[in-house]
């Protein structure tokens, strides 16, 4: 499982001081580029050489307890399954052991010009082969 950490500034929070909904998106998209960039992998290096971006296709979040202005937390990303033109992603955004919101993200890999679905480049499949083997 992949972790990264987030810090919450003033500007991801509502009035409340509560971090506003749509901002844990943000935070768990963060966490996939990061992820992908760890393995090897720029979205602008896949959009030049292989003409494939890669977009959200649904997205299922249920929201458990409130982050706030200055909470340091960790986002996670988990591969649950890889369809070759989608991959599935199960993330949590916690602050210490605390689960404050978790989601299933399926991203779908898509011809740069056509936007229509193309399978992800061999060398991502290769690497997601060996890392959740």
């Amino acid at each position: 499982m992949f972790t990264w950490p987030v810090r919450v500034y003033y500007e991801d929070t509502d009035t409340g001081g509560v971090v506003y909904y749509a901002n844990y998106l943000k935070f768990m998209e963060r966490a996939r580029t990061e992820w992908l960039r760890s393995l090897g992998f720029e979205q602008d290096q896949l959009i030049r050489d292989a003409g494939i971006i890669f977009a959200v296709r649904s997205v299922e979040v249920d929201y458990l307890r409130p982050a706030r202005f200055n909470d340091a937390l960790t986002v996670t990303a988990e591969v649950v399954h890889n369809g070759g033109a989608s991959i599935t992603f199960r993330q949590e955004v916690r602050r210490g052991d605390e689960v404050l919101c978790r989601g299933k993200v399926k991203i779908a890999s898509l011809d740069a010009q056509t936007l229509r679905p193309k399978p992800a480049p061999a060398a991502i499949v290769a690497a997601l082969e060996q890392q959740y083997a």
